[in-house]
């Protein structure tokens, strides 16, 4: 089988990047493209949240669970302590129709995240090659993709929202993937929450200042606004609305 293709979003917080990863999966799943391993990994977990899914146990609460000497886990059929996590780490793939869930979540105390990273890292290798695509929501920055969390990257998506700030911490992360050499096969840039989808000159002239290659634009939607306001997941808003026309073209542009 041949390895799957990896779509890593990164972006600065609060910047939709959540959402859009979420419509992404939705979108690739409705079209029975392939099945997908969706990643969440950022420690502020809640992609699950937009797919309108449970949130399975993650896998720093499984390693924390295995760490609490007040837990008295009794380890079964001779197992030693690191075979019997490896085995409940099973327990941590949430199985959709079209698409699996796998949630890193967070461990508690200093210096934790390299290792739940490396947890991430092994998991993700067990599962890849079962899936056509791989596509991981990563925290802000380029934490997972720098520590070599990923097994390599095909698509990378800087994810702005609509001010000049957004797009210079954009450029930022560009360069940092430059500097890192990462060389992922495309990288581009989505603009979200554009006022009815169009970007100023100003942000234009921006775009060509930082050196990024604009992929598309969402527009500023309404529809997402309410459904988050009332706790409902933004990945399903009607197919009609204005981002996921918007997301469909993106889609199509890369030829997933």
């Amino acid at each position: 089988m041949p390895a799957p293709m990896t779509i890593a979003v990164a972006g600065k917080g609060g910047t939709g990047k959540t959402t859009f990863c979420g419509m992404l999966v939705s979108y690739l799943a409705g079209s029975k493209k392939g099945h997908i391993l969706t990643v969440d990994a950022d420690p502020n977990s809640n992609l699950n949240e937009v797919l309108g899914v449970p949130a399975p146990v993650s896998l720093g609460e499984i390693r924390e669970g295995m760490l609490d000497k007040s837990a008295g886990t009794t380890m079964p059929g001779g197992m030693t302590k690191q075979e019997y996590m490896e085995f409940m780490f099973g327990d941590a793939l949430l199985e959709e129709e079209n698409y699996d869930l796998l949630i890193m979540g967070r461990t508690q105390g200093a210096g934790c995240y390299c290792y739940v990273n490396g947890i991430l890292r092994t998991q993700i290798e067990r599962y890849s090659d079962s899936y056509e695509y791989i596509i991981v929501d990563n925290e802000a920055g380029l934490e997972h993709i720098s520590r070599g969390t990923l097994p390599r990257v095909d698509i990378l998506l800087l994810i702005s929202d609509c001010s000049r700030r957004g797009i210079q911490a954009a450029g930022r992360l560009s360069q940092m993937v430059d500097e890192l050499k990462l060389n992922p096969a495309t990288m581009k840039l989505i603009v979200n929450r554009a006022p009815e989808g169009k970007l100023s000159e100003g942000l234009q002239e921006e775009i060509k200042t930082q050196k990024l290659e604009l992929l598309g634009v969402l527009p500023q939607d309404e529809t997402v606004s309410q459904y988050d306001s009332e706790g409902l997941p933004s990945s399903k808003v009607p197919p009609t609305t204005p981002i996921k026309t918007a997301i469909k073209e993106i889609i199509n542009k890369l030829d997933l």
